[in-house]
């Protein structure tokens, strides 16, 4: 969700042990370049945060970003992002490219999904096919992204829109019409349905399928002056726990019927940005053994969005944290960040919120994609010309945990490097360090408390990231890790 929104935004040091340093491993024992795991299960914490768990248990951190629309990058971008140790990518996809006509799957557009998914896969990264709308569909300005003309009933009524604020349109009278009959029309609703099965029965087999964000950034009829927040948060919380929460049982059923191994994620309203929180209910999956669901809001804050500089008074973070977190902590979902990032981090606070959303991050999420994987002076790229970090994305870059034998895991940026921290769970398993390249440019120096942590480390190198295996194999459950990492 990028550049809006008038009416939307109406509403609202650490102490180290002693530490033993730790040389790189010889060449010939160092960790193999690191390929993202596969989530296939959850642990929850006493404070409700739930994670995604490999087969050993081992909490898993998965970060990486956003793609051009639609399945229109690069093997060079793939390539690219894991070897700076990204291991994600969200990737938007266009119902209206896909099935240009009822029925039918368009081969060229899915050969392209195809291809990319393959990069994914020769890669090592994982991704969350996401699919995507702004502004309901082509019918209303959309150029080919969203919901296709032929799925589109406005009834006739006007839609005029207006250059300075895209968002405005979701308020358009034709547009609501729109939403309503997709919510509600029985044909509507069968054919969409349908066409997820059919695109999940194509994607099933690739190896780098995390699974499915089943509707970006959902939107429904409002009833009444959408500049009123109060009939805007009574809007959002009819249509999630109506129309929006009936969409979702059918989109679950849908991929279900062909593919039980993905993961689903549900969206709210983007009113969570506005620190209002959602009213969706929990879900039923229906697949055997544990569920695999997820809960992925996105991170904006709409005066940046709108062209200002961050003004961290405003309290943006702490209201943006509180509005998410009950939902998945009740329904013990794991939190994935779809989207989040500043159009223009060279600001000075727009540098600082990058920063602060990070750590927030870090908090209360399994997971995040920033908006996006790019490069150029400005905008929301998060590479500059030359494919290095743009200025102010610098902590985007930084060395964290990908996979941790332990819980409580949390990393902080020091003016000497950073520190990454766990609670041993005494299994003895390798917790996994991502070390990008971008941030250890000259080598990285690692030291680790308690003492006798075996380390494998692979130096980062050139545009490779490197990796840092460290293995407690005599450490009690509850023991506190501390993990320094400073460039040489």
């Amino acid at each position: 969700m990028r550049l809006r929104r008038t009416a939307v935004a109406l509403l609202l040091a650490a102490t180290t042990a002693l530490t033993t340093p730790l040389a790189a491993a010889p060449a010939a024992a160092r960790a193999a370049p690191h390929r993202a795991e596969f989530p296939t299960g959850t642990a929850t914490a006493p404070d409700g945060r739930t994670s995604l768990t490999d087969d050993s248990g081992r909490r898993l951190q998965l970060r990486g970003f956003n793609l051009d629309k639609y399945a229109e990058a690069t093997e060079q971008d793939v390539k690219s992002l894991a070897e700076q140790g990204f291991t994600l990518i969200r990737v938007p996809v266009s119902w209206t490219r896909l099935e240009p006509g009822r029925g039918r799957l368009d081969p060229a557009e899915l050969a392209r999904l195809h291809r990319l998914l393959g990069w994914a896969d020769r890669y090592g990264v994982l991704a969350l096919v996401d699919f995507h709308q702004d502004v309901y569909g082509p019918k209303f300005g959309g150029g080919d992204r969203g919901i296709p003309l032929w799925a589109t009933r406005d009834d006739g009524l006007p839609f005029t829109p207006d250059p300075d604020d895209w968002f405005a349109g979701y308020f358009q009278p034709a547009v609501q019409a729109a939403f309503r009959h997709l919510y509600d029309d029985p044909d509507l609703r069968a054919w969409q349905a349908d066409f997820y099965t059919r695109l999940a029965r194509e994607l099933r087999d690739h190896r780098s399928l995390l699974g499915y964000d089943l509707f970006n950034e959902p939107f429904g009829p409002v009833d009444g002056d959408p500049t009123d927040p109060a009939v805007l948060a009574a809007a959002s919380a009819a249509l999630e726990q109506g129309r929006l929460a009936d969409m979702y049982r059918r989109l679950i059923r849908a991929v279900r019927q062909v593919d039980t191994h993905a993961w689903l994620f549900v969206e709210p309203t983007v009113l969570v940005g506005q620190g209002v929180p959602t009213r969706l209910p929990g879900f039923t999956d229906p697949r055997r053994g544990g569920p695999r669901l997820g809960y992925a809001p996105h991170f904006y804050d709409t005066a940046v969005e709108s062209g200002a500089d961050w003004d961290e008074s405003g309290g943006f973070v702490e209201r943006y944290t509180a509005a998410i977190t009950a939902y998945p902590a009740v329904h013990r979902l794991p939190v994935l960040v779809g989207e989040w990032g500043p159009p223009d981090s060279r600001r000075p606070g727009n540098t600082r919120l990058v920063r602060r959303q990070v750590a927030a991050m870090d908090g209360f999420a399994a997971g995040w994609a920033m908006w996006y994987w790019c490069r150029g002076n400005g905008g929301y790229c998060a590479l500059d010309p030359a494919g290095r970090p743009a200025p102010g994305d610098e902590p985007v870059f930084g060395p964290y945990p990908t996979a941790v034998a332990g819980t409580d895991a949390a990393t902080t940026a020091t003016a000497a490097g950073h520190i990454v921290r766990w609670t041993a769970d005494g299994t003895g398993h390798a917790t996994e360090l991502a070390l990008p390249a971008a941030a250890f440019p000259t080598g990285v120096r690692v030291t680790v408390t308690p003492a006798g942590a075996r380390v494998d480390l692979d130096q980062p190198a050139g545009d490779r990231a490197g990796t840092a295996r460290i293995r407690l194999p005599h450490t009690r459950p509850g023991t506190p890790v501390t993990v320094t990492v400073t460039p040489r």
